[in-house]
């Protein structure tokens, strides 16, 4: 594009609940170079990391199961998801993040995970960068039962799951969550099974 330049950026909080959610205007420069004023709604809740568990030996991939409020409210007749292991990044730190949400979620202690990419996940309103791993994991390295901090009010269920299953399980609809496709996708894709 010639032009896409941006001036004029006004912000208005709208709502600071729970995360912030702000109104933007502004004027955007059209490829024919005149300006245009646009009005968007932008929500920051921070950016996240999520990852894949896997085993190869067994040929196996740790998940979770927990309530998701939005889905419900979007036709998930009982508001349950099948998810990789994720959460909001704490200090900024992607990697010690991750590291601890899977013990927090999933009872495993790991010690080393690949950061793999990076994406926004809902670019048109959310301004969240999610961070995606991958880390191996086996039985020793459980330290508890998991299921998520209880300040956190999550309910967190573990699963663990063949990757094969759970790969079909995204052909079958029973995995409609976006992180955990793509992470089972780069899995498939990059055959971390040796597929």
């Amino acid at each position: 594009m010639k032009y896409g330049n941006i001036r004029n950026i006004k912000k208005e909080l709208l709502s600071d609940n729970w995360y912030t959610l702000n109104k933007v205007t502004f004027e955007y420069q059209r490829e024919d170079g005149t300006w245009e004023t646009q009005t968007r709604e932008a929500y920051d809740r921070g950016n996240g990391a999520a990852i894949l568990l896997y085993n190869t030996k067994k040929g196996t991939v740790v998940l979770t199961r927990q309530f998701r409020m939005p889905t419900y409210l979007n036709g998930n007749a009982d508001g349950m998801m099948v998810e990789a292991c994720a959460g909001l990044l704490e200090k900024g730190n992607a990697e010690q993040t991750i590291k601890m949400e899977v013990e927090e979620e999933t009872g495993y202690k790991i010690d080393k995970v690949k950061k793999v990419f990076e994406a926004y996940m809902s670019p048109g309103s959310v301004t969240e960068i999610l961070y995606f791993f991958i880390g191996e994991y086996e039985a020793s390295m459980k330290v508890s039962e998991g299921g998520g901090a209880e300040d956190e009010t999550e309910n967190i269920e573990v699963l663990e799951i063949r990757f094969d299953e759970a790969f079909e399980m995204v052909k079958t609809g029973e995995i409609k969550d976006a992180k955990t496709i793509m992470l089972l996708q780069y899995a498939q894709i990059n055959a971390v099974f040796g597929q």
